[in-house]
């Protein structure tokens, strides 16, 4: 994988100031998904928004990993409506 893409949990853990028990955490509420090469895992570069995101909500508000479960969720529900819902306007621009 192109080295360009990827981050080591390790390098992010200290850049972000977050312990590795964290993302672990968030690895087994499966909130992240790591690419392991060898013996050391990585994060992929699309994914740190999603990450910075999660590490903002556990920290700032307090929230725990069900709840970053569900936040989680509930994000991903809102995004795959607003698609829906612009594809729906698209059609009905069509008609007009």
């Amino acid at each position: 994988m192109a080295e360009q893409n990827i981050i080591s949990i390790e390098t992010f853990c200290i850049q972000y100031n977050v312990p590795v028990k964290f993302v672990q955490s968030l690895q087994k509420y499966e909130l992240l998904e790591t690419v392991k090469e060898g013996n050391k895992e990585y994060i992929r570069i699309t994914h740190l928004q999603r990450v910075e995101k999660m590490i903002r909500l556990h920290y700032e508000l307090n929230i725990n990993m069900e709840g970053l479960d569900v936040v989680n969720n509930l994000l991903h529900q809102v995004a795959e409506l607003q698609q829906e819902n612009q594809r729906l306007k698209d059609r009905l621009n069509l008609f007009e």
